[in-house]
């Protein structure tokens, strides 16, 4: 004979009466590991709104933060990325790419066309960091490229904002030549006397930091953004060294002089105008090479 017995069911075999959290409601900070209410970060330009840490952000998010309403026109957007080397590590590289496409992040690393900030027309590249990492394959090569040689063809500023790992290694040696690819379209808009303006988003790194990243006539970054060719694990492992407190973020980088300008997300599109209007006079530019204050 028992000593006990249970006249009914513990409260917690009542799913019905579970509280359930939905998806998504919460956001962890990577920064200060605060969980913040979603909506709040969001609102808040998805910056954590405890200690200014900047999320990573879509490429159409920050397209439509920057520039004026309804006035991006996108460019070169069928441009896809082929298998040509039939690249296999543990995935086929064309199953890579139709994994990222599948995302809905657009069918390539970087986001180009042209647009209106505060009424100065330019041309404008924004990467996508979810596709792929934001590496640097032919594609996003040639779409850089496309950039600037418009810039040049309707003499307008060029403005690229990077975020990526760096160049694709499925696709080897052609990758790698994006690196000069790229910097030889600027040395040409430079020689038609036009402005190219580079913004650094967390991360930018590998070969897009080794060419176009770091050749603007103006470089600005996101606070704390991590800039650099190889990681600092990387780096550490290889000279066997202690790296100095926030090697590589944006802060270090201005103190040594490798950006010019770090601005918060929420004053990105007026100081970045406040730029393009310093260096670009359009109406100089239709008579010919663009003036440089």
């Amino acid at each position: 004979m028992g000593w006990f017995t249970r006249e009914k069911a513990p409260i917690a075999q009542n799913d019905e009466k579970k509280v359930r959290v939905p998806e998504g409601l919460w956001t962890k900070c990577k920064s200060c590991s605060q969980t913040i209410y979603t909506k709040e970060v969001e609102k808040n330009l998805n910056v954590c709104p405890k200690c200014e840490y900047h999320f990573r952000i879509p490429a159409k998010e920050r397209l439509d933060l920057i520039l004026d309403p309804e006035t991006f026109t996108e460019l070169d957007r069928d441009l896809e990325s082929i298998d040509f080397l039939e690249f296999q590590d543990t995935k086929s590289y064309q199953d890579r790419i139709q994994a990222a496409m599948q995302k809905g992040n657009g069918k390539e690393a970087v986001v180009c066309g042209e647009g209106l900030l505060e009424g100065t027309p330019i041309q404008i590249a924004v990467f996508e960091f979810s596709f792929m990492g934001g590496s640097m394959g032919s594609v996003v090569g040639e779409k850089i490229t496309r950039v600037i040689e418009r810039a040049i063809e309707r003499r307008t500023p060029a403005v690229v904002f990077s975020s990526s790992g760096g160049a694709r290694m499925q696709e080897s040696i052609i990758s790698l030549m994006q690196m000069a690819k790229t910097a030889a379209a600027l040395a040409r808009l430079r020689d038609a006397g036009l402005p190219y303006i580079s913004v650094l988003t967390d991360p930018t790194t590998g070969g897009v930091t080794a060419s176009f990243a770091m050749l603007g006539d103006i470089i600005m970054a996101e606070p704390k953004a991590l800039i650099g060719f190889a990681g600092p694990r990387v780096i550490e492992q290889t000279i066997r060294q202690k790296l100095p407190e926030g090697f590589q973020r944006a802060e270090y980088l201005l103190e040594h002089g490798m950006v010019d300008l770090i601005v918060p997300r929420k004053e990105m599109r007026q100081r970045l105008s406040q730029v393009v209007n310093m260096l670009y006079r359009p109406t100089t530019a239709k008579a010919g090479k663009a003036t440089r204050s």
